[in-house]
């Protein structure tokens, strides 16, 4: 079972006036950043704009009571009031106005304040990263320095501060020559190098870049993957990498194409460790798909705590988990439900 702790609008409808086009207000993705203070923090983007929140429960204060009895608090301005400032009565003088009896010290009137029981959430919005970006972004990910993170849309990669909103550095650019061979399709920081992150394109190829050996990292470390031969000839539609997704370890990457979930080692470049099937049924059907689009439906692929299973998505409201354990194809398919406001026990 689950509980909603906290809900609030991520994103609104936009237009960018450099190129008069909407900017619907879709969340994209979400990703959870380190916490501090008990307090939890993440990042959203829809197309164009990213947004770092502070999601933390706070108990609410509330005026209880006054610590004097105003009526007579009241009673005893007036009487101060008379005797020292106007001996024909405190008429002339607001009920309220404070004063000095003789010998005596001024009566305050302070509120008490008590903290409830109950904590509510509180949401807000420390920073907006905009206009960066010309195409619609299709990743983000946090470093894990816990300082830094990136932004990626189909040319470029973007390394930001989370202090600094209105400049950001770019580490990869696409040459104008190449794009219309080869787009990027996701990105993400290595989970415990800070000066590692690897890239997808949707040539079905994962490049894997060092921070380290240049400012502008038109250069890769590492190269994995390519157009496999069972793949149609003269289409690489199918090869395009729709996600990517290191391991907890470190040297694992997960990957997603429109076929198949491979499961790749960082230490050997020649091919997968694991390739599963998601939905091998599909090869006959491969003319229509192409002829509807349905060849360009994009995939998330995930990995489990132990690193002993990967999950992704597949049609007709299903998704499939594979377990490396096996050494084999085996898949467990599990429904997702119909119903988002149902409750699972």
């Amino acid at each position: 079972m689950y509980l909603e702790k906290a809900k609030f609008y991520s994103h609104e409808f936009e237009v960018d006036f450099t190129t008069n086009m909407d900017i619907p207000e879709g969340i994209k993705k979400i990703k959870w950043c380190q916490t501090a203070n008990h307090a939890f923090f993440l990042l959203s983007t829809n197309d164009k704009t990213i947004k770092h929140w502070k999601v933390q429960e706070k108990k609410v204060k509330k005026v209880s009571q006054m610590n004097v009895n105003a009526l007579n608090d009241v009673q005893n301005d007036c009487v101060a009031s008379t005797s020292m400032h106007n001996p024909g009565g405190c008429s002339g003088r607001p009920y309220n106005y404070l004063c000095s009896p003789p010998g005596g010290f001024p009566s305050l009137r302070l509120p008490v304040v008590e903290t409830g029981q109950r904590a509510v959430p509180m949401v807000t919005c420390r920073r907006v990263y905009a206009n960066a970006h010309s195409f619609g972004i299709n990743s983000i990910s946090n470093n894990s320095d816990g300082e830094t993170f990136i932004s990626a849309d189909e040319i470029r990669i973007n390394l930001w501060n989370f202090e600094i909103n209105n400049q950001t550095f770019n580490i990869v650019l696409v040459k104008p020559e190449n794009i219309l061979n080869e787009v990027i399709t996701s990105a993400e920081f290595h989970p415990t190098h800070c000066n590692m992150l690897a890239y997808s394109s949707s040539k079905g190829l994962i490049r894997l870049i060092d921070l380290r050996q240049s400012a502008l990292c038109d250069n890769h470390s590492k190269m994995f993957g390519g157009i496999s031969p069972t793949y149609m000839p003269n289409n690489t539609t199918i090869c395009s990498i729709s996600d990517i997704k290191f391991a907890k370890d470190g040297r694992h990457i997960l990957s997603r194409d429109y076929m198949t979930l491979k499961l790749w080692d960082l230490n050997m470049e020649s091919g997968p460790v694991f390739t599963f099937q998601v939905h091998d049924y599909l090869w006959s059907k491969m003319t229509d798909l192409l002829m509807d689009g349905s060849v360009y439906d994009n995939f998330d692929c995930c990995q489990s705590g132990d690193g002993m299973r990967a999950a992704t998505g597949s049609y007709n409201n299903i998704f499939r988990v594979f377990d490396y354990t096996t050494g084999s194809n085996e898949v467990t398919t599990l429904e997702a439900s119909f119903n988002p406001m149902r409750y699972n026990c």
